[in-house]
C-alpha cells in the first residue's frame, strides 16, 4: 500500500522536473485515482497529498516554475534561489511523510468543516 504511494511521490518529483503542476495533474489524474482507490486511501487525503506533491515539484530544476518566479521577484541567480528554497523543499517532504504516516493530519479540518467521521 505504501510502496504504491512512495513510487506515485518518485514520479510526480520526476515529472515536475519537466511540466507544470496542471499538466502533471491532467496527465496522470485518470490513471492514478482508480489505483488509488484499489488500495484504499482517501481520495480528499490523495488530494491533499498531491497538491503538496505538485508543489515540491515546482521546486525542482531544472524546470521549477516556483524557482523561476522566486528569482524574478528577487533578482537573483537561479542557483542562489534554488540554494535557498532547499530548507523550504525538505520541509515539504516532512509534511508529506507525516501525512502518510499519520492520515488524520491532512483530513481533519475537512471532516470538521463537513461533519464527517473517519475510522
Amino acid at each position: 500500500k505504501y510502496t504504491l504511494i512512495a513510487v506515485l511521490a518518485g514520479i510526480y518529483i520526476l515529472l515536475g522536473t519537466a511540466l507544470d503542476g496542471i499538466s502533471m495533474i491532467v496527465l496522470t489524474t485518470s490513471i492514478v485515482i482508480p489505483m488509488v482507490e484499489k488500495a484504499g486511501f482517501d481520495l480528499v487525503w490523495f488530494g491533499i497529498f498531491i497538491v503538496l506533491l505538485v508543489e515540491i515539484a515546482e521546486l525542482t530544476p531544472p524546470l521549477g516554475f516556483n524557482i523561476f518566479v522566486l528569482q524574478t521577484m528577487t533578482g537573483r541567480d537561479s542557483n542562489y534561489v534554488a540554494l535557498a528554497s532547499l530548507p523550504f523543499f525538505f520541509m515539504m517532504v516532512l509534511c508529506i511523510a507525516l501525512i502518510t504516516v499519520f492520515p488524520g493530519l491532512a483530513t481533519w479540518l475537512p471532516d470538521a468543516l463537513i461533519g464527517v467521521t473517519r475510522k
